[in-house]
């Protein structure tokens, strides 16, 4: 879990060398790589792999200087707003209009506050276009602002061979066109660039087909559905799953396309601490004994939410604790493996291989094409009856447009290529060197003096800057390195 007191997490539990609450000493012995923890509380715990994850706190001067940073930028911003009010500075933001001023506001103007006064002000750090393929390296269009970055105009100028530093890219295989994208471009010219139609009506192709049993037969699963928004799948896929009467356990730190679908659903949500099994399981315990509010009534269903790794944090689910305590309480599990399908694991098989578990031990695996097969739209997998009850009523089936056929075929070029059935080593060494690098990446930011969070397997590698200023002048500090422009976080 994140440890707001630094140090590294190994399964779960602070790393500081101190004495448990209860008086015992924790005493894990490790073999081939796997950890056997022993027993707390005559409760024997479970096996699973040895799970290190730094969460370092700040200095205690960085801690001080960030909030004297926010705290300054407020106090200048109330300024601002003043003078905004009176006219006498020029405000460059969404405002109600005059005409309107019986109306209620459209806008809300405080929400709106952190954006006026601080995000503007290094705004320039994001939302750079881009004119290339996002490789390795990539072509940015150049621009400059006249008022401060409330708008931005194009000298005209490409910046060439920028270094990607923020793409979600894991293998490279969102790459400029060469030979081995032939058939893309085949389907293209026999499908057309999309369907214009539903799953349930005129837009379920033989690619789609073709797919789907290459995504079930790559996770070891019986079948599996694909969509073509990764968001919605978990958006508009989990109120089909749950309802009035259910109740959702979602860590603190999904992703908001989880939350969404949780709070669409509508459920009843219970938060867990990120990674916390403790917080888990008493949470669980709770659902189990007192059952619904008021009522007393038993939950018709218990469903956790997690994912496989977290990107804001690069930390691992604890999958092994968590899929025992769903068998001991009776509750169905569902991974949103985003970030971790194509680039965790032995052969990029995500959480379930990295840890050696059955697939079949999740009752959802959820997944996007969106990272490491550099394609668009997202999966749910696991057994035949599952898969067949979402064709009917998952609301991407019904409303949304299918896959369009050459992203379909990108992905499908993508995983026999990452399986070996294209007769090449190619996809395996692109995930192993994505492991490699990882490590190096993460090792190398350490000795630098950099604070970075989470798993030491995980390809996200957050790196934490703290003071809003710093953010920007680190990023102007780094557009040149070795002669090449880098581009921002």
């Amino acid at each position: 879990m994140a440890n707001p007191g630094g140090g590294a997490v190994c399964n779960g539990k602070l790393h500081n060398h101190k004495k448990q609450s209860n008086g015992s000493q924790s005493r894990n012995c490790t073999k081939n790589g796997i950890v056997k923890e022993g027993q707390q509380n005559g409760k024997p715990h479970f096996y699973d792999k040895l799970i290190v994850e730094s969460f370092e706190e700040a200095p205690l001067h960085v801690m001080v200087f960030t909030y004297m940073g926010y705290g300054i930028g407020t106090l200048f911003g109330y300024l601002r707003d003043f003078l905004r009010n009176w006219g006498i500075e020029k405000c460059n933001a969404a405002v109600e209009r005059k005409e309107q001023k019986d109306f209620v506001p459209l806008y809300q103007d405080f929400e709106n506050f952190y954006t006026r006064n601080l995000y503007m002000r290094i705004r320039d750090n994001w939302n750079r276009p881009i004119c290339s393929a996002p490789g390795p390296l990539f072509d940015v269009m150049e621009r400059v602002s006249d008022d401060y970055n409330w708008t931005f105009r194009f000298t005209g100028r490409v910046i060439k061979d920028v270094i990607n530093m923020g793409s979600y890219n894991f293998l490279g295989l969102a790459a400029k066109y060469d030979e081995s994208m032939r058939t893309i471009k085949d389907v293209l010219e026999a499908y057309g660039t999309g369907v214009a139609s539903t799953r349930h009506e005129m837009g379920t192709l033989d690619k789609h087909k073709e797919l789907e049993d290459l995504v079930a037969k790559f996770l070891n699963v019986e079948a599996a559905m694909v969509f073509g928004m990764g968001f919605a799948t978990n958006s508009m896929n989990i109120p089909a799953l749950v309802g009035k009467g259910c109740l959702i356990l979602s860590d603190e730190l999904n992703h908001a396309s989880l939350v969404l679908g949780a709070r669409l659903s509508g459920a009843t949500i219970r938060i867990f601490k990120h990674n916390n099994t403790q917080s888990l399981e008493k949470l669980l315990r709770d659902a189990v004994i007192y059952g619904q509010p008021r009522t007393r009534r038993a939950w018709k269903k218990i469903l956790i939410l997690v994912e496989g790794v977290y990107s804001m944090e690069g930390s691992i689910v604890h999958l092994p604790q968590i899929i025992a305590l769903k068998k001991k309480y009776k509750a169905y599990l569902y991974v949103d493996e985003a970030h971790s399908i194509g680039a965790v694991g032995p052969t990029g098989r995500g959480v379930t291989e990295f840890f050696g578990l059955d697939p079949h031990e999740v009752d959802v695996l959820m997944g996007t094409f969106t990272k490491s097969f550099g394609a668009s739209g997202g999966y749910i997998a696991g057994r035949k009856d599952l898969v067949d009850y979402l064709r009917v009523h998952s609301h991407s089936a019904v409303y949304a447009s299918s896959m369009s056929p050459p992203i379909a075929e990108q992905i499908i070029r993508s995983l026999k290529l990452i399986m070996g059935l294209d007769g090449t080593t190619q996809g395996l060494q692109r995930v192993q060197r994505l492991a490699k690098n990882t490590r190096y990446f993460r090792q190398r930011l350490q000795e630098m003096g950099f604070i970075i969070y989470g798993n030491e397997n995980a390809s996200v590698v957050p790196l934490l800057l703290y003071m809003p200023d710093l953010k920007h002048a680190w990023t102007k500090g780094i557009r040149k390195t070795k002669g090449r422009v880098m581009a921002s976080l």
